[in-house]
């Protein structure tokens, strides 16, 4: 039996290769292909279901009855219909400015389970969350403690807010996505005393409720070893804020962050291991501090829909580059970075396959690039490629489902491509394509 051309587990649940060409949920890349165009992000809408409540349901039975929310992070990729997949599961959301929560709101997702993140909401975004009833803001700076106070009363309500803290760790993952060590934008630090002049703050703003705190390390992260380090530099703070002000904080957010496979070589997690080490963490160091164990909630966002979707390329030209040592085929493909920038933002690594037919040509030192005019417009660095791969033929990328379409880009005035749901052999779009059409729609001409 010929092997598959990428692990089962860097494919979404769903997928698997017959005879050479990729089929997800029942329906081929051809057909998918064919009838949608390319480049096109395939989602499985069957697996985003099942990983959804598995961090649900890890989470209400590690906790129990101290279980808060299983947010789902927004900013991985969101969308009206997957906002609704997130509501049906049972999950809470996590936004990070207007535009995400309205597209929350435009779902029917109820502004009582949603959390409302960033650093460096507006006027108009805060009194917006606060006018629909969003259930927390997370602060991140104390000009935001005064916007949210000054808002709230205006409108007559007391406004939640969670402080975000830096526990002061440093990730193991890509500088630009680690978020809790002490030179970073977000949150205010422990070590610095910030974060205890910020709840001061807030806990004298006659229209705030501080229910608790929040952290988040960074993203990616393939250890638990800077989640200990962070739950325990938390629960130290907040014994520190019950001998300050003889109040135990009922909530702490712990982030998300957790890795995922792109390649062959990348483990996997289990969400329930995983969120039982977590909470049994925070059992153990609040048992040592003498707290109440709070109410515990996590941000999955990567977690959940980065391994569900793939991203289908069609080539278009194929080069061969003389090197000093050997030669390297340049395939390039209908999109690039305006469909994946991460591999030109943070070196990210895939996985890549042909998807449409088996070959049995030996394989070539390859790159996979895109069709923008830049020289970093690179969607594969390094891989091993059929040597007979010609246009025409489809190229998948694997785990493309978070951070793919939602950083995505009109790069070169590239209109940016769909998101096709597959499911038990019927695919629709829930996000259209591009057209350019939707390109022009913005200009203002001049009047002459």
């Amino acid at each position: 039996m010929m092997k598959a051309p990428i692990a089962t587990h860097v494919l979404p649940a769903h997928a698997s290769f017959d005879s050479g060409e990729l089929v997800i949920a029942g329906i081929s890349a051809t057909e998918l292909a064919k009838k949608f165009g390319t480049p096109a992000f395939i989602i499985d809408e069957g697996d985003f279901n099942a990983r959804a409540r598995a961090f649900n349901t890890a989470l209400k039975n590690a906790m129990g009855d101290r279980a808060g929310h299983c947010y789902y992070a927004a900013k991985a990729f969101i969308s009206v219909e997957v906002a609704k997949w997130v509501n049906a599961a049972g999950l809470s959301l996590d936004v990070c400015t207007g535009g995400e929560l309205e597209v929350a709101l435009a779902a029917g997702f109820p502004p009582s389970r949603i959390e409302f993140h960033g650093n460096n909401k507006s006027v108009q975004e805060i009194s917006r969350a606060i006018e629909v009833g969003v259930s927390h803001i997370v602060a991140d700076s104390e000009i935001e403690i005064e916007r949210i106070n000054e808002i709230a009363g205006k409108r007559g309500v007391k406004q939640k807010i969670l402080i975000r803290i830096t526990p002061g760790v440093e990730a193991h993952t890509h500088q630009y996505i680690a978020t809790a060590h002490e030179d970073v934008k977000f949150g205010f630090s422990i070590a610095s005393g910030a974060a205890m002049k910020a709840l001061s703050l807030a806990k004298s703003s006659a229209n705030i409720e501080v229910a608790g705190v929040h952290f988040h390390i960074g993203s990616q992260i393939t250890g638990l070893e800077g989640f200990d380090l962070a739950i325990a530099r938390t629960i130290e703070f907040l014994a520190e804020v019950k001998r300050e002000i003889s109040e135990e904080l009922a909530e702490l957010v712990i982030g998300g962050g957790f890795a995922i496979a792109y390649l062959d070589s990348d483990q996997t997690i289990d969400a329930k291991q995983v969120i039982e080490h977590l909470a049994g963490i925070v059992k153990e160091e609040c048992k040592k501090a003498g707290l109440a164990v709070p109410l515990l909630s996590i941000e999955p966002g990567r977690a959940i829909v980065g391994p569900t979707t793939v991203t289908l390329y069609e080539v278009g030209t194929v080069k061969s580059v003389e090197l000093e040592q050997g030669s390297r085929n340049y395939i390039a493909v209908d999109g690039g970075m305006s469909d994946n920038i991460r591999t030109s933002l943070y070196d990210a690594q895939y996985s890549v396959a042909l998807a449409n037919r088996i070959s049995t040509s030996p394989t070539r030192a390859s790159r996979v690039v895109g069709k923008h005019c830049e020289s970093g417009d690179i969607i594969i660095r390094d891989c091993e490629l059929p040597a007979d791969i010609q246009p025409g033929d489809l190229l998948v990328t694997p785990a493309t489902g978070a951070y793919g379409r939602s950083m995505a880009s009109n790069y070169n005035h590239l209109p940016r491509p769909p998101v096709i749901a597959v499911r038990d052999g019927r695919a629709r779009v829930i996000v259209r394509r591009e057209n350019y059409s939707d390109l022009l729609s913005l200009e203002v001409a001049s009047e002459e």
